[in-house]
């Protein structure tokens, strides 16, 4: 092979499945026609998809349905929202600090093997915290805490699997089918909880909904996902990828500057939704309690309608940001190969005056408010598979599981790790007085932050626009050098003119 031909990682980020086949398999003749060269069948390749969605819906119903109860939770431990804030934290930090672990796995071993044993982990971890006894407060947050350990076994991995098995548009497609789980499983996360907490009259019923169904998903998993060949459908038969040291993946992540600045712009998307994830059916609760509508609630199921209702508006605006983003992003991209950090950046800038309209009508026009959290909601969803899209195509296959790994671990860090608990300490240090005005009017000024923070993200994706072509072509033309300079894993010079 001469220097001038194109490499294993070039054109087929961008061609269609037959492309890609062909320059897997070299001459048609050599492979069955109807094998892809990922060695999955297109059939299976589809049910596998739905299989992730399946579980990414389950992940983040369970995620969410603590929310969905956490008035309640609040009475029955007696609580501050500050504490309130730690049933977020403790799960994203475990979650966000084993990343990276998964993360090294799913680049060297098998996936589905990993994803299995996560699951079954976290369906029992979960199980097992609906039996927290109102003494022990410390346990539930222990049990949260480990339920990260099964999640981040699950998140860091399957989105590479999507990625071994499509290819271009086809690629950005299933994507968009697995994120749909987030907004829908997080919506469905508020509904089940809360509706289940008041049929059942306990919010730890709440709890055992979604373990019965993750052995479902495993069982899914096992029988009907296949591994695909990693890279395969990307690679050309005359020049192979090969493996590097974690410490070189990493080094050569933080010279990604697409990577790193769409990292931070997700941080902001992760500061914002996490905070709302948790506070938002509290917050319009406490608004009814103030202007009137609803009296004070110090036990049972308090904030059931408002879980409901915050948790429809999540399902709906979740559907219809993460289409639109993908749509308005296909159709920008016919005129810039800026589009996808443009479109994100977009849904950021917009989300602010939405959200914070929100927040400041809460205390005068209840349907106000929600249709500006429908809005704002909107349009923070348009990012999630576009975001995840920009990962794909700036870093090269072996590099990716420990890409979404580390975007986890800055994200969460940064981001939902410390916004929940953030907001709750900010909530309790402003309230003056233990009053029902007092617990509304804290935490609406403490949720003004989102709105701030959804402009600095916006920011970051704008700066992503300016290295996004570099970086993708970059990863296009990827070329193996050894571990001596992993940072500039690109054509030489000698390769680029023979280009032309």
């Amino acid at each position: 092979m001469s220097l001038g031909e194109p490499t294993s990682d070039s054109t087929p980020f961008f061609s269609d499945d037959s492309e890609a086949e062909e320059q897997g398999g070299g001459a048609a003749g050599q492979r069955p026609q109807e094998e892809p060269a990922s060695g999955v069948s297109h059939v299976r390749a589809l049910l596998t998809v739905f299989i992730l969605f399946f579980i990414n819906l389950l992940n983040y119903m369970d995620r969410f349905t603590v929310a969905g109860v956490l008035t309640d939770i609040e009475n029955y431990f007696g609580i501050d929202d500050g504490k309130s804030g730690l049933l977020q934290t403790v799960f994203i930090c475990s979650y966000m600090f084993l990343a990276p672990v998964f993360g090294y796995l799913g680049d060297r071993y098998n996936r589905k093997l990993i994803m299995s044993v996560g699951i079954t982990f976290w369906s029992a971890v979960t199980l097992a915290s609906s039996y927290t006894p109102k003494e022990h407060f410390w346990a539930l947050l222990l049990t949260r805490g480990l339920v990260g350990v099964g999640e981040a076994s699950y998140s860091t991995i399957a989105p590479t699997i999507i990625a071994d098995l499509y290819v271009k548009g086809k690629r950005t497609n299933m994507l968009s089918v697995f994120y749909f789980a987030i907004p829908v499983g997080s919506g469905l996360g508020y509904i089940v909880g809360s509706q289940v907490g008041r049929v059942t009259q306990d919010w730890h019923w709440a709890l055992r909904v979604t373990p019965g169904l993750g052995v479902i998903a495993v069982l899914l998993l096992i029988f009907v996902v296949k591994e695909p060949k990693r890279g395969a459908i990307e690679a050309r038969p005359e020049h192979h990828l090969h493996q590097t040291s974690w410490l070189a993946d990493l080094r050569a992540l933080s010279t990604n500057h697409s990577f790193v600045l769409s990292t931070l712009g997700f941080t902001a998307v992760a500061f914002v939704t996490g905070s709302l994830a948790l506070w938002a059916p509290t917050f319009l609760f406490r608004a009814a309690v103030f202007t009137g509508e609803k009296e004070p609630c110090v036990e049972g199921n308090c904030a059931s309608s408002e879980s409901l209702l915050f948790g429809i508006i999540t399902c709906v605006t979740g559907i219809l940001g993460v289409a639109s983003g993908v749509q308005v992003s296909r159709q920008l991209r016919k005129k810039t190969a800026r589009a996808d950090p443009l479109v994100c950046a977009a849904g950021l800038l917009l989300s602010a005056p939405f959200l914070y309209l929100a927040i400041v009508f809460a205390q005068t026009s209840t349907i106000a408010t929600y249709v500006f959290i429908f809005l704002g909601e909107t349009f923070l969803s348009m990012n999630w598979a576009v975001v995840a899209d920009i990962l794909l195509y700036v870093v090269v296959p072996t590099r990716r599981s420990t890409a979404e790994a580390l975007q986890i671990v800055i994200s969460h860090l940064l981001g939902d790790a410390g916004s929940p608990y953030m907001i709750g300490v900010v909530s309790d240090s402003l309230r003056k007085t233990d009053s029902f005005l007092w617990q509304f009017r804290s935490l609406q000024l403490s949720l003004l932050l989102c709105s701030f923070v959804a402009v600095v993200g916006g920011g970051f994706f704008l700066a992503t626009a300016l290295f996004i072509e570099k970086d993708r072509h970059r990863a296009e033309n990827y070329v193996p050098t050894g571990e001596a300079d992993p940072a500039t894993h690109t054509c030489s010079s000698t390769d680029r003119q023979q280009r032309r």
